[in-house]
């Protein structure tokens, strides 16, 4: 696919409220065959799923690992795909981005809390890291910054907006701040003047709701890898 960054970036802009891009989160080449038949014009490898078929917790899987089960999505499908690869592994940044361009990922999620320690990152020191990621990428990725303070520390709309504004201005092109209340993603996206990511959850809004509330994109982190694995465990009991 030709600049596959491009066209996954230009997915992001002029989306009608309640038409949010929905991006399904496959976790091996199988799954996102499903989901790219199925019409989706993109998708986002969450790694919670991936960890998960490749026999890890999420946040354990080694970084070749999980680059090489990226690299197996996207040669898979002929859509943009997009990698969760949680804090970076602890790569210098242009190693990390020349990891992932070879994987042929077109973007990625970078979160600002550790995957060991699980504590926020201070902010301005996840800014420089997202800038220089920024620069060594140029345009060939886009970069989706996950704000974790919902997660991990001050669950405010204040603390949320102070990441998320410096991250954009570092050159991210969409913040992430994961669990966000809902009623609280349109204040987000019009206070950085950025496109948001909300996570679809089961049992909470579905994407066009979120869509209405302010989300451009919306993923699903590890909940359809979950929702197919409880499918293969009812099969599994069915054949006792």
């Amino acid at each position: 696919m030709s600049d596959a960054a491009a066209v996954l970036r230009a997915l992001h802009h002029g989306r009608a409220p309640g038409d949010p891009l929905v991006l399904p989160g496959p976790w091996d080449a199988a799954s996102a065959r499903v989901f790219a038949d199925a019409g989706f014009p993109a998708l986002a490898t969450p790694s919670a799923g991936v960890s998960a078929s490749l026999g890890y917790e999420d946040g354990h899987t080694p970084a070749g690992e999980m680059f090489e089960a990226v690299f197996r999505i996207v040669r898979a499908v002929d859509v943009p795909v997009t990698a969760d690869i949680e804090d970076g592994y602890g790569l210098p940044a242009r190693e990390l981005v020349e990891r992932l361009l070879a994987t042929g990922a077109a973007g990625c999620n970078l979160e600002d809390s550790d995957r060991v320690t699980k504590r926020l990152r201070d902010p301005a020191e996840q800014a420089d890291r997202l800038a220089e990621v920024r620069e060594a990428a140029g345009d060939a990725l886009v970069v989706n910054a996950r704000v974790d303070t919902y997660l991990r520390g001050d669950r405010t709309l204040g603390a949320a907006v102070e990441r998320a504004r410096l991250y954009v201005a570092a050159g991210a092109d969409c913040v992430y701040p994961i669990l966000a209340p809902p009623e609280q993603l349109g204040p987000i996206a019009e206070a950085v003047g950025a496109p948001v990511n909300a996570l679809c959850k089961a049992g909470g809004p579905a994407p066009r709701e979120l869509g209405v509330f302010g989300a451009t994109r919306v993923t699903f982190g590890g909940g359809l890898h979950t929702q197919a694995l409880d499918a293969v465990r009812r099969l599994a009991e069915g054949l006792a």
